[in-house]
């Protein structure tokens, strides 16, 4: 679920929760603006296409990668 005003400025504590403008990025580039928006996240880079864990971490932020180590989908809290 997304909120209109989840990235506004000025909110706190992970106000942001999706990253859809790192898609395409080389996977460090990702995970630097991921880092500079949400310092506290533990940014888990995974292959597109993997079996991942179904549960819901709101310190976590998965990359998924392609071949080319570039986004291939946006990423999200969770």
């Amino acid at each position: 679920m997304e909120v209109g005003g989840a990235t506004a400025s000025g909110g706190s504590a992970g106000a942001k929760n999706s990253w859809p403008e790192v898609v395409g990025m080389l996977s460090e580039e990702a995970k630097k603006k991921i880092i500079e928006d949400k310092p506290e996240a533990s940014v888990q880079v995974i292959p597109a296409g993997s079996f991942v864990t179904m549960d819901y971490n709101t310190g976590r932020v998965r990359l998924f990668v392609d071949s080319n180590d570039k986004v291939s989908k946006a990423p999200r809290i969770g």
